[in-house]
């Protein structure tokens, strides 16, 4: 990765932060994104003090908003003498229960962040991508759009939009030798997921419907993101790739035992009184 420069959207915490620090230890300029200034500027801190050199530079942006991310790309081509890779990783959910009681606002707020701020970083990226002569570009999606997640709500689904954009993406733009993969975690050990870790008959649930019977830790997503920014994955494109121990040959989790108590059994199943 030496002398790429490289965007992360997502970039002040978990996946993001680890998959940044790995492409700086192994020699990329770096540029993080995200909403929480001060929390970028600690990442950024922290992986410069860990390998002696300002590898990382911050750029406060919300990715639903345009302007401000064009403007984060913008600042990454600065800071790297053009743009190399990008990898992006900003998205969440807000919604979580039957989809029969959904929070529509909700659901559009993590449409709006998952589907929405993933394809302006494309296009706006994707642009300077081209000027560089091409690149690599990697979409953080999920498990939970391969493998249904009973009242997940917004997320697998806007996830498996991630997933076509991808696929769109890398066939329009390997003409101009741009590279678009996507890679679907499972269940990472992020502050994200603390939780599901922390609920006994949730985490047991997962390690039942995982071959490898372990939780994913974020070095195991950051090598492969790592891989396919760099030219040694210069012939993988249009990929999404299951980095889950093995879940998705099996089923998404069971959480009933967590909103079982919130929405009762009926309410899990769909049942809505008539008054409401």
């Amino acid at each position: 990765m030496t002398k790429k420069s490289v965007l992360v959207t997502g970039g002040g915490s978990g996946i993001g932060a680890g998959v940044a620090a790995n492409l700086a230890e192994c020699g990329a300029a770096v540029t993080i994104v995200g909403r929480d200034a001060d929390r970028l500027d600690a990442t950024a801190d922290r992986i410069n003090q860990n390998i002696g050199r300002s590898a990382v530079h911050c750029h406060a942006a919300d990715v639903t908003d345009e302007d401000q991310v064009a403007a984060a790309v913008a600042s990454a081509v600065t800071h790297g003498d053009g743009l190399h890779g990008v990898l992006a990783c900003a998205g969440g959910s807000e919604t979580i229960g039957p989809i029969t009681q959904m929070d529509t606002e909700a659901w559009k707020r993590t449409v709006d962040l998952n589907v929405n701020g993933t394809m302006f970083t494309v296009k706006h990226s994707a642009r300077e991508l081209v000027r560089s002569g091409g690149g690599s570009f990697v979409a953080i999606s999920s498990i939970a759009a391969s493998n249904t997640h009973r009242w997940f709500g917004a997320y697998g689904v806007t996830k498996s939009a991630v997933d076509h954009l991808v696929e769109l993406a890398a066939d329009e733009l390997g003409a101009s030798s741009v590279r678009v993969n996507g890679i679907r975690p499972g269940l990472i050990r992020t502050d994200l997921v603390a939780p599901i870790l922390g609920d006994e008959t949730l985490s047991a649930d997962y390690r039942g419907a995982t071959p490898l019977p372990r939780v994913g830790e974020v070095e195991d997503i950051a090598w492969l993101a790592t891989f396919l920014l760099s030219d040694h994955a210069r012939w993988i494109t249009g990929q999404v790739i299951n980095v889950d121990g093995g879940q998705m040959l099996r089923r998404g989790p069971d959480f009933s035992s967590m909103l079982e108590p919130l929405f009762g059994a009926d309410g899990l199943r769909g049942v809505v009184a008539a008054t409401e």
